[in-house]
């Protein structure tokens, strides 16, 4: 073989992520069956486990379409012989872990993540949960309303109705055609015994995967394994047919037409399934077309013919038949020219098309994503989960890597041709209502620091560095303040505007050049913004460092504001407006804002809305970046795999360039709620959403910390307000509390999905919780929110990204960059008074803003 620097440059990927592979996954099987992945990394002190039960949707056989998988997912931490279902969520709490599960069509995974000096608390809770479950009598009813409410919210879902309706329409025989959480008739019909008789054919321990990863050693890991896992019995399992999926021989098409305000479309190519040898050129061909802003359809639908606001190209093969699946959102009025636009440009398509740019790209993008699975214990352990489950060889990410190693451009165009048959296609579309009729670990390895190295420059801009060798892994964060108090009125979502042209065109770049830079590196390219922030992110291997500081200096200091390019993202910041305003939760939460909010900046979404973002002009987004890229106004903070002598030298040389300047800020005082009282809003959908709203403490207030005891307080699975009004009454699916901040204010609210028949009953709770802390909480209660918290910072700060971006934030906010040093303290100061005193201060009644959205009844 020749050796291209495009061989050389994957041959050192490869060289990069060697080590990883090599990282010792020990495997073995208990004499019950159950089979044992265990994979210890000392890099943080926390652990994963996991039991990926080899059971889902498509081996429900008899209760097939009835969601029974998932009906069972949610009964198994009700509870055992050993513990009730109230202890099972409050013991792992206690011990500092999160718990949860999930189905999907081919198995259903429970998993606690924990601190890693408490992981046999783990392992005892799980080993009791998936194999000794009693399923309490009183306990199906209240769950049966709890799917249902989770039934509806999937009905209020447009993207969830649309990927449904395309797995319905493209399969005739396989049983991906049925929805994993069940249809509602039929899942209503699921008893207890129905219940019993399928866990107890299938949650056997010779059809699971235990899988853990982390700090822990392995002589004492397997004895903690050997201790909960192996008194359970084998059993017999029966086999399940699984009807195989006919070749498609004719193109299929479903339009659906609901209360909406963008066309939504889904496209399905009949493909073969994962162990094919076509797969990895089919995974790679869905990288070209469709992943990220270099990608082939993005340029072509969206940024050349503007017909598309989005566009997203995968490859879906879990077994032995899969679909290759185009997503796009477009207006309505597009929508027939950007499916003919795509089938024309996809015939089109030749083997110079795929250049061996686009394919080092998709190599390098893969290797990327390798890592980044890597980054968290429970990201490794899901991984080799997969692996084993799913794919039957924990080597596979090796051997896959290999095989993708030796895809071609004309392999591309190969597969395109083979593959991409139209009589294979399968299109559905979601439109608006009145479209209707118009168409048709390593050896020696440290565990790395927390703690960023913090400099201020003369003119005010910051740097952030910390050092973190772990993984080839780097990860840099600019943050500048701004929002809604920085723009001028009546201009909101400015600022989400500006955090995305920063990441386009530049002086030496095109929008399409700066996506190939970053892609081509398999790197990530990102803007984001909110209500007092913008700025954008990269992440990249460590030797594509200065490709990244120069495309963050090109877009901080030199962006070049395109007006075609302009218009594009505006277009497509409008439609995802009119998305957000499709969903019942984020409009109800719009609403609720204005109405708390009143004529305050912060009473418009981070994003505008529709009359403030069309009113932006592209002269706006040039006049608010001159305001804000300003000395002072700047933080840059690093995380990851480099030398910080030299980046803090390129980094200061850069930020010099900027000189101080004043930062015009809207000096608004918010004294109190500007509509209290009670609001009805209407929206035909399924389901209503209760809102409660009251004033809260902003960032850099006193009381901050007490607001982050109170919301962990009233949200989770373990809290008394998520006990009551879904466990014990089974009034709500969802139920919690949260805040929009502000750096001097915010607003704290409640808010549940309910029936449309019972949201008074839910109005009637929410009172009686507040009262309740305004009584004062028990101390154990207390105790355990506070130790909930304390793990989820700890479990927050195992990424460069995550430790990047709270550093970054804090910098930005005046705030102590390194605050995690002080965040247990905080949390340990808040007492059951500064709670109630704090529920006593905000909760008043006359200042609540109550808001329900939902169907007329």
């Amino acid at each position: 073989m020749i050796d291209s620097p495009n061989n050389r440059s994957l041959d050192a990927g490869q060289a990069m992520i060697a080590p990883l592979m090599k990282e010792p996954v020990h495997r073995y099987l208990l004499e019950n069956g159950l089979t044992v992945l265990l994979k210890p990394d000392n890099a943080s002190p926390v652990c994963s486990v996991q039991v990926w039960v080899k059971t889902g949707s498509m081996h429900e056989d008899r209760f097939l379409g009835s969601g029974i998988s998932h009906f069972v997912e949610h009964m198994l931490f009700k509870g055992t012989d050993k513990r009730p279902g109230k202890e099972i969520a409050r013991l792992v709490h206690e011990s500092g872990g999160y718990i949860n599960a999930y189905t999907t069509f081919d198995r259903t995974v429970y998993y606690i993540d924990m601190p890693a000096e408490n992981a046999e608390v783990a392992l005892d809770v799980l080993g009791d949960s998936v194999f000794a479950s009693t399923f309490p009598a009183e306990e199906v009813d209240k769950e049966r309303e709890v799917i249902n409410r989770e039934i509806a919210m999937g009905e209020d879902d447009p993207d969830s109705k649309v990927m449904h309706s395309l797995f319905e329409t493209a399969f005739n025989k396989h049983t991906y055609r049925y929805p994993i959480i069940g249809y509602k008739d039929v899942f209503n019909k699921i008893s207890r015994n129905d219940l019993l008789d399928y866990y107890q054919e299938r949650y056997v321990p010779n059809n699971a995967v235990l899988v853990v990863s982390g700090d822990f050693q392995v002589a004492d890991m397997r004895a903690a394994v050997e201790k909960h896992f192996a008194a359970y019995q084998r059993r017999s399992l029966a086999p399940v047919y699984l009807p195989e999926e006919p070749l498609q021989l004719s193109e299929r098409r479903s339009d659906l037409y609901e209360d909406v305000q963008i066309s939504r479309v889904a496209m399905g190519f009949q493909v073969p399934g994962l162990t094919h040898a076509d797969t990895p050129a089919l995974d790679a061909l869905a990288l070209a077309l469709g992943s990220g802003d270099s990608a082939l359809l993005y340029q072509r639908l969206r940024e050349e013919k503007q017909l598309v606001h989005h566009v997203d190209v995968s490859n879906w093969t879990p077994g032995n038949v899969g679909v290759f699946y185009v997503s796009m959102v477009c207006d309505p009025d597009k929508l027939e020219a950007a499916l003919e636009e795509m089938r024309s440009y996809l015939e089109s398509l030749q083997e110079e098309d795929f250049p061996q740019k686009i394919v080092e790209k998709v190599r390098r993008q893969l290797l990327v994503t390798e890592i980044n699975t890597r980054k968290t214990a429970s990201g490794q352990a899901s991984r080799l989960g997969t692996a084993e489950v799913v794919v039957g060889d924990i080597g596979y990410a090796k051997n896959y890597l290999n095989r993708i190693s030796q895809v071609t451009s004309s392999d591309l165009k190969r597969v395109l041709d083979s593959w991409i048959r139209w009589e294979r296609l399968t299109t559905v579309t979601l439109n608006p209502k009145e479209e209707l009729g118009k168409v048709t670990t390593l050896e020696g390895q440290e565990k790395a620091s927390l703690d960023f190295e913090e400099s201020v420059l003369p003119n005010g801009c910051k740097v952030l560095l910390r050092e973190n060798k772990r993984l080839p892994n780097l990860h840099i964060r600019v943050a500048l303040q701004a929002g809604a108090l920085y723009e001028p009125a009546g201009k909101q979502g400015l600022t989400a505007l500006l955090s995305t042209m920063m990441t386009k065109d530049t002086e030496k770049r095109s929008a399409l050049e700066v996506a190939e830079a970053i892609e081509g590196v398999g790197g990530s390219f990102y803007e984001f913004s909110g209500n007092n922030s913008l700025g954008f992110a990269m992440e990249v291997l460590p030797s594509d460092l200065d490709l990244a500081l120069d495309l963050l200096e090109e877009a901080l200091l030199r962006p070049r504001f395109d007006e075609d390019v302009f218009a594009i993202e505006k277009d497509s910041h409008i439609a995802g407006i009119k998305e957000h305003l499709d969903d019942i939760v984020t409009s109800g939460r719009r609403a609720l804002r204005k109405k708390f909010f009143g004529a305050h900046p912060f009473g418009v979404s981070g994003s505008g809305d529709l009359d403030t973002v069309e009113s932006i002009t592209l002269e706006d987004v040039k006049s608010f970046w001159k305001q804000v890229v300003v000395g002072g106004n700047v933080t840059i903070g690093v995380s990851g795999h480099f030398d910080a002598t030299e980046l803090k030298a390129k980094l200061e040389a850069l930020l010099e360039k900027l000189l101080p300047a004043a930062l015009p800020k809207r000096e608004v005082e918010f004294a109190k709620p500007a509509e209290p009282g009670v609001h009805r809003e209407f929206m035909d959908r399924q389901q209503a959403i209760v809102f409660h709203a009251y004033p809260g403490p902003g960032l850099k207030a006193d009381d901050y910390f007490v607001s982050e005891v109170a919301d962990e307080l009233f949200s989770g699975m373990s809290s008394e307000l998520f006990d009551r009004v879904r466990e014990k009454l089974s009034l709500a699916y969802f139920v919690r509390s949260s805040r929009i901040v502000g750096l001097d204010t915010s607003m704290f609210y409640f808010y549940a999905g309910t029936s449309p028949e019972r949201f008074e009953e839910v109005i009637v709770e929410l009172d009686r919780e507040t009262r309740r802390v305004m009584d004062g909480v028990a101390e154990d209660e207390l105790a355990r929110c506070k130790k909930r918290l304390k793990a989820a910072k700890r479990m927050s700060m195992q990424t460069n990204s995550s430790c990047a971006s709270q550093a970054v934030l804090n910098a930005t906010y005046g705030l102590p960059a390194n605050e995690w040093r002080i965040y247990d303290e905080k949390i340990d100061a808040v007492s059951v008074d500064s709670l109630r005193e704090f529920a006593k201060n905000y909760f008043a009644a006359e200042n609540r803003v109550e808001l329900v959205i939902g169907p007329k009844r």
